[in-house]
């Protein structure tokens, strides 16, 4: 009885291990290729990506590929260097995920921002924000929002709970100002509080400029 119970068990494990797998897959599956007149659920994330850098100016995301998104897509195209055929290609994709954010990597945003600087000018959130994204495009660091925020030990606003506290709009603002392109901090990739950074090593790094509490540093 004990063997058969035991067998019982290890088939449902295989058969939960067999469903989950193609879940993950799927979810981590690189977003379609979209172009004019394609319809999907990767066309409103492609547009509020555009959203957040100033392209896509439609108060209202769709999931239709329209002449919109496509001009939206060619002007991003063409400030980024990459060939303006207005077609949502995986270098397009690769490119956009780098300076941009989907709503929910908006929201993580804006959380770290409030979190970390709530005490700060605007231009001290800007910079946490910006700090962020300096990461983001770093080979040093993680390659999603997510990802530089919540690594161990980067924030210590992640570490002490902080992070899960509402953001306000400011921060939201601060957020969007930063996928930008505003950075103050002159591509820092590090802030700390001069009055209780203990590290040595933080202070061994080349230093940008102080904005508020925070110095910032390469």
């Amino acid at each position: 009885m004990r063997n058969k119970k035991i067998m019982i068990k290890s088939i449902l494990f295989i058969i939960t291990i067999m469903m989950i797998m193609p879940l993950q897959a799927a979810m981590a599956a690189a977003p379609a290729t979209l172009k004019y007149g394609d319809q999907g659920i990767d066309v409103p994330d492609l547009q509020y990506r555009l959203k957040t850098l100033g392209y896509f100016t439609n108060n209202a995301l769709t999931d239709f590929y329209g002449r919109q998104t496509e001009d939206a897509v060619r002007r991003f195209q063409r400030d980024y260097g990459l060939n303006s055929d207005g077609v949502a290609g995986s270098q397009t994709w690769s490119t956009l995920k780098k300076v941009s954010a989907n709503e929910r990597e908006m929201n993580l945003l804006a959380r770290i921002v409030y979190s970390e600087a709530r005490g700060e000018s605007y231009t001290g959130q800007v910079a946490v924000a910006a700090v962020v994204l300096n990461r983001l495009a770093s080979s040093q660091f993680p390659d999603t929002i997510q990802g530089v925020i919540e690594q161990s030990g980067a924030f210590t606003a992640v570490a002490d709970g902080q992070y899960y506290l509402t953001p306000n709009s400011t921060a939201y603002r601060a957020a969007q100002d930063a996928l930008r392109g505003v950075d103050p901090t002159g591509d820092a990739l590090y802030y700390f509080n001069p009055k209780t950074a203990t590290s040595k090593w933080i202070w061994s790094r080349p230093q940008t400029v102080q904005i508020g509490n925070h110095i910032f540093a390469r």
